[in-house]
């Protein structure tokens, strides 16, 4: 195992050789890079919304097939470049639904008005036969049809139902001022046929009117004093040079071939997200610092080439994420950590076997071969149960907790390539060099190098107890229930910063009971000048919970900053918690249809069984405690759903193990050997992983710290489960050898026994 031939060696080096490269454009500016040979990688990762401020939407078309949707796309992509976003990003979704992301938007009320309205621009004869009020209260002519006006307020018009033109006549638009340089108009150029269309039009009506209307309102209405023949037209109203302005857009990109609405919205402001990012710099430099400097003194050389594997992990994942051009968000932080906190597992795991196999006589390097060969197949199994749950998460997951299962998903990958090939030349050469006659010795022990617990003699009081708070849990969710965040529930969350003082809380609440705002409530946040504003689902259709954030603004703009806007529709508050739910069945089967295959079905059970329990007892937390069930808390969950089968299989991978050795022993005792034997690494990485959180807790925005909570707590009941809830299922399920005792096998003696309880 830890011999590599030249050209092996080689192409491991030539592989973190590419990968240093490739991450090396992530150091420098983009100007930098500008000015480099072409030649050369350039490719970079970018901050998402929530590291650099900006604006997600979600969109909904009217009518969902391809065609329609793909129409749509293209005219929201023409209008928001001819906003000036270049680079944002509208993408199809599922069921007619339309992804918006723009980077530095401050407007997002504009941007909203500019991508919904539907742009039908139509021009028509007026009919003067008869008066529009006549028209309303009676039956308008055959042909003819009312529209109002853009004015407040409106005013009435009756016009020939067949458009004259048509916004397909348009060529461009753009606003601009009148000669008296007050008054706001709009410029017209018209194709050829759109201009004989106005000529003809405007000859026959000479001392009448015609009227310009956009999604059935009237903004124009002007006499005609001649024929116009001409490729420019201007047209006047009741606008201000904004609206003007915002016309002009919707009148260059065209017209929807479909209406639309806005089922969900997320803005951060750019001074939030710079703050973001700077916590998500500390946190992840504070994680790394501290798995390192707890490697280095449990395992000193060896833990030092752990954080040289461990760095050039990081910067395969970083070469990885920039080819793909993957956004890194907060999210993909708490995914880097969670990575990190693997990667050491398996460096635990090998260098615990290596430990282990040293005390039983074997040379350190033979120590070493034997480490890492009977650690392969556990490290494999821990890594792809959690990438089980990773992938399920990445194709139901939606923003952050799509950035969050990408990163875990590549982390997984880059983590199996450095421990078994990386780490294992590091150390090849380490033994080659030095040519160690012992195992570096730790400066840091949490678990004693031999322990003698008797676990399974606790099996029935741990089985009870976690009966009976499962029981409690699942009574509380039916009698008490989550509190259920704006993904689930719609609504709104608001955060408001005050632009001069404090924020007045009572100041809030008052003006928003004005405006007849139902469950509306305003929090404190850390911050006295700020405050947020949670609002449920008005649950009367998408576009209630959208007036809501109008409301807001409209009301609360001149006094306060909007520093994070959700707004989620109940549309998408079901699509989410059917999509959540939906993840955890999936990790759940998927993961035990593995197992099965791997191991034996008393051990499929009994993995899921615990991990059952263990999603049981941290939704308790949520429940007990108060705290906001959102996307994270189920993305905290099927974290935990693989962090707790990496646990579990790594003990039922030591016990199938010895129940090959020792055929003959009673399955308590081969338990009681197994969980003391793997006791030091399971112990060692929780607290590492744990470490690795405590950054993320403190320097992550609201939902990262809930998050990290809840994997800090989860990660202690999956110890807790695989310890004291996954051996004794065993024993209930019956849990025997596959064949008769063969020849060599060691008999059953008290000698025996006893080393099978005690041996570490």
């Amino acid at each position: 195992m830890l011999y590599f031939s030249r050209w092996k060696a080689a192409l491991i080096w030539l592989v973190v050789f590419i990968g240093v490269i490739l991450a090396l454009p992530n150091l420098f500016s983009r100007d930098t890079l500008d000015g480099l040979p072409n030649f050369l990688p350039k490719k970079q990762v970018s901050l998402d919304l929530d590291l650099s401020g900006g604006s997600r939407l979600i969109i909904q078309s009217s009518k969902t097939s391809d065609r329609v949707v793909d129409q749509t796309v293209e005219v929201l992509t023409s209008r928001l470049k001819e906003m000036g976003y270049e680079d944002a990003l509208v993408e199809k979704e599922r069921k007619g639904q339309i992804l918006v992301e723009v980077r530095g938007i401050y407007d997002i009320q504009l941007l909203k008005d500019i991508l919904s309205v539907d742009g039908a621009v139509t021009f028509h004869e007026v009919d003067a036969s008869m008066s529009p009020n006549d028209a309303i209260r009676g039956t308008p002519p055959e042909g003819d049809i009312v529209v109002y006006s853009f004015d407040d307020p409106p005013v009435g018009y009756l016009l020939v139902k067949k458009p004259a033109l048509t916004d397909a006549d348009i060529l461009d638009a753009q606003a601009d001022y009148a000669t008296d340089g007050k008054t706001a108009v709009i410029n017209i150029k018209l194709s050829p046929e759109g201009r004989a269309a106005m000529a003809t039009l405007t000859e026959k009506s000479i001392g009448r009117a015609f009227a310009v209307v956009v999604d059935h309102q009237v903004i124009s209405a002007p006499a005609i004093q001649a024929k116009i023949d001409a490729d420019e037209l201007q047209l006047t109203g009741s606008f201000d040079y904004q609206v003007a302005g915002n016309l002009a857009v919707v009148l260059r990109s065209g017209s929807l071939p479909a209406s639309v609405s806005v089922l969900e919205e997320r803005t951060i402001t750019s001074a939030l997200g710079a703050d973001y990012a700077s916590a998500a710099i500390v946190a992840a430099v504070m994680a790394a610092i501290l798995v390192g400097l707890f490697m280095v003194l449990s395992y000193g050389t060896l833990g030092v080439l752990a954080m040289i594997a461990l760095a050039v992990n990081i910067i395969l994942l970083t070469a990885i994420l920039s080819i793909i051009g993957a956004s890194v968000s907060m999210a993909s932080v708490a995914g880097l950590v969670l990575t990190i906190g693997m990667a050491v597992d398996a460096n635990v795991l090998i260098y615990e076997r290596v430990r282990e196999d040293r005390r039983h006589g074997y040379s350190v390097v033979q120590a070493m071969e034997s480490g890492f060969y009977r650690a392969l197949s556990t490290i494999i199994d821990a890594n792809l149960t959690t990438l089980i749950a990773a992938v399920v998460l990445f194709i139901l997951g939606s923003g952050a907790v799509y950035g969050f299962a990408l990163t875990v998903t590549i982390g997984i990958a880059t983590t199996l390539f450095t421990t078994l090939t990386f780490t294992r030349l590091l150390i090849s050469q380490w033994v080659r060099i030095m040519k160690p006659k012992e195992v570096p010795k730790r400066r840091l022990k949490l678990v004693p190098t031999v322990t003698r617990i008797p676990f399974m003699r606790l099996q029935f009081l741990t089985l009870g107890v976690s009966v009976l708070a499962c029981a409690i849990v699942l009574a509380l969710f039916v009698n008490v229930g989550f509190n259920y965040g704006v993904d689930f529930r719609g609504g709104a969350m608001v955060e408001l910063q005050a632009r001069q003082g404090d924020a007045d809380l009572v100041d809030i609440s008052e003006r928003l009971a004005d405006l007849n705002i139902e469950s509306a409530r305003v929090i404190p946040t850390e911050d006295a000048n700020s405050a947020l504003v949670l609002i449920g689902s008005q649950e009367v259709g998408d576009e209630a919970d959208q007036t809501i954030a109008v409301k807001l603004r409209d009301e609360f703009a001149k006094e306060y900053t909007f520093q994070r806007v959700e707004v989620v529709g109940p549309t998408v508050s079901e699509q989410l918690s059917n999509a959540g739910i939906l993840a955890v069945i999936l990790s759940l089967l998927g993961i035990f249809i593995y197992v099965w295959l791997r191991f034996r079905w008393q051990l499929a059970f009994g993995a899921v069984i615990a991990t059952v329990h263990d999603v049981i007892i941290l939704a308790g937390m949520f429940i007990i405690f108060g705290m906001e069930f959102n996307l994270w808390s189920v993305a905290a969950i099927l974290t935990i759903i693989g962090y707790s089968l990496n646990d579990t299989i790594v003990i039922y991978d030591r016990i199938r193990e010895n129940l090959r050795r020792y055929q003959s022993a009673p399955l308590p005792a081969i338990i009681d050997a197994s969980i003391n034997q793997t006791l030091s690494r399971t112990i060692l990485t929780s607290f590492v992983t744990f470490l690795a959180h405590v950054p993320l807790y403190v320097f992550g925005g609201e939902d990262i710290r809930n998050f990290a909570l809840a994997l800090s707590v989860g990660i202690i009941v999956a110890s807790y489960s695989s310890i004291f809830i996954a051996g004794p299922l065993l024993v209930q399920f019956g849990l025997k050898p596959r064949s008769e005792r063969q020849d060599g096998d060691d008999d059953m003696s008290d000698e025996l026994a006893q080393s099978l309880n005690l041996e570490s």
